[in-house]
């Protein structure tokens, strides 16, 4: 079995020079810094105690880093839980309770509040800013640039997002 979202992703990918994404501020990232960024933080992950199958919420401003990590998630088998930046404490206290994320990823300024509610689920908390630097991105620095992707295939699990809750509490819609 390979990872068969990340596969389908990199099998669409351009030569490892061409551009990915350029940022309002100039910064050009490539596909080849994609494959080595995403393989830094899901080295990360699997350092914080993520596992194939574990929930990885988030909740940090868009940004270029914050798109690697979702594809850093895809590679570590990881189930990727985006949660709202809008979203106030007691909800995210209903989503982790909900969702039981092994790992949550927070803004930097979000972290005390964040903290205790991690604590109760006993979920680790990292962070990762709009400027792409947090303890997250501390750690993945010091890993590896290349990374065996986790094994996953169409029927399993990659994100969960959470509906608009219109009707009643926001309920997990499952993603393959």
């Amino acid at each position: 079995m390979t990872n068969h979202l990340f596969d389908a992703f990199r099998s669409r990918m351009p030569a490892p020079g061409r551009l990915l994404m350029e940022t309002d501020d100039g910064r050009s990232i490539t596909y080849g810094d994609m494959l080595a960024k995403s393989a830094q933080l899901a080295h990360a992950l699997a350092q914080a105690g993520v596992e194939p199958g574990d929930r990885v919420a988030v909740q940090v401003e868009k940004s270029p880093e914050a798109a690697l990590l979702y594809l850093a998630s895809l590679r570590a088998g990881a189930v990727f839980l985006p949660l709202n930046t809008a979203y106030t404490l007691p909800e995210l206290d209903y989503f982790f309770r909900d969702a039981e994320p092994r790992l949550i990823i927070c803004d930097p300024d979000r972290l005390a509040g964040v903290e205790p509610l991690a604590a109760s689920i006993g979920a680790t908390v990292l962070t990762l800013g709009r400027d792409g630097q947090g303890t997250l991105a501390s750690q993945a620095s010091r890993q590896a640039t290349e990374f065996s992707d986790v094994a996953r295939g169409p029927d399993d699990l990659a994100a969960i997002l959470y509906t608009s809750g219109t009707t009643g509490r926001s309920k997990g819609a499952m993603l393959t």
